[in-house]
């Protein structure tokens, strides 16, 4: 008897949870709209002298990327990202599944999620996360990277490639251009050392 009562509590909590997590994505507003500083940003990443200047500018793409729709969305987010410096992976899986289901239309709780999937080496779990951030922020040069190597990850060499050269059109400075170079895992084919 106890354990039937457990379940209806659990049951009971669950549907709880659905409802009030529904509410709540129709209380996020929208996400605030980066999108001209951010074209700015890569426009001046592209004209940079060298990696260093690059990796700068670089920073000023995750002032914008992570500035969350609201102070609840921005407190699930930091609250997440902490966890993930912590190696607390499951922890930060947690905090972006609630971020995301109240902000879905926010792109940064897709990456991160996507990125704490990857550290978890859950290659699948991360590549429609990416895909979905990448949706919604077309320019969003470290989802598009993190898809490429999430891609590798998966030994899908070619679309990861492709998803690379796409993040090196945006920041030709990134660190994982490394991975084309000759005798690099991504490397065109027939161009081995």
């Amino acid at each position: 008897m106890r354990h039937h009562w457990c379940m209806k509590q659990i049951a009971f909590a669950s549907v709880l949870f659905i409802s009030s997590t529904a509410a709540n994505a129709q209380d996020c507003p929208v996400a605030p709209d980066h999108s001209a500083g951010v074209s700015g940003v890569i426009a001046q990443i592209q004209q940079a002298e060298n990696e260093q200047a690059a990796r700068a500018l670089s920073n000023q793409l995750w002032e914008f990327w992570t500035d969350a729709p609201d102070e609840s969305a921005q407190a699930a987010l930091d609250r997440g990202m902490a966890r993930l410096r912590a190696a607390d992976l499951y922890g930060a899986i947690e905090d972006f599944d609630k971020l995301v289901a109240y902000c879905p239309s926010y792109a940064e709780g897709y990456n991160q999620r996507a990125f704490a999937n990857y550290l978890r080496h859950d290659f699948q779990a991360a590549l429609p996360d990416l895909d979905k951030a990448i949706e919604l922020s077309p320019n969003h040069v470290g989802a598009i990277s993190g898809r490429a190597l999430t891609l590798l990850g998966l030994h899908r060499m070619d679309d990861a490639r492709k998803a690379l050269n796409q993040a090196l059109e945006l920041n030709p400075w990134l660190s994982e251009r490394h991975l084309l170079a000759p005798g690099g895992p991504l490397a065109p084919p027939g161009e081995d050392i």
